[in-house]
């Protein structure tokens, strides 16, 4: 049974609504200085401090990338060990769009992997953040590891 299955005619709605919480969430931590952009620097960021990351977003519009499905499937391990929610996003260039999607030098940024963190400053309790974690949680408990929200464009 999938989660649009159980969610009957309001799954789409919800699906909208979270993909909206999660523009909210992308938002407000960019300016915070809470966004880890790039496979790699993820992978660094998980392995310095896992308790920090509240968020991993997986995405990707060519799902045909072998190497890509492999680094995802690895990223997607350890948050599982490691409790951090994950989401797989479609739509990479709305994605580019709330994050900037530049680097200072003008250099596309790497967004197949994002990850969210805490600041170091205050614990941050942000409700769109907790309609994200509910969304996961839930789809964890319909055995949907990793639920996939289309963020729509605008």
């Amino acid at each position: 049974m999938t989660f649009e299955e159980t969610g009957g005619d309001h799954s789409s709605d919800r699906m909208e609504t979270v993909a909206i919480a999660l523009e909210e969430v992308l938002s407000s931590a960019l300016p915070q200085g809470c966004i880890t952009a790039g496979v790699y620097e993820a992978a660094k960021s998980l392995n310095a401090d896992p308790d920090n990351v509240v968020l991993c977003l997986l995405a990707t519009d060519d799902e045909e990338d072998v190497a890509l499905q492999i680094h995802f499937t690895l990223i997607q391990a350890f948050c599982c060990e490691n409790d951090i929610n994950i989401l797989r996003v479609s739509n990479m260039r709305r994605l580019a769009e709330i994050l900037g999607g530049v680097k200072p030098g003008g250099e596309p940024m790497d967004l197949h992997c994002v990850l969210v963190t805490n600041p170091q400053s205050s614990l941050w309790k942000d409700p769109a953040l907790s309609k994200v974690t509910r969304f996961c949680s839930e789809s964890r408990c319909l055995d949907q590891w990793v639920p996939v929200i289309n963020l729509p464009d605008r």
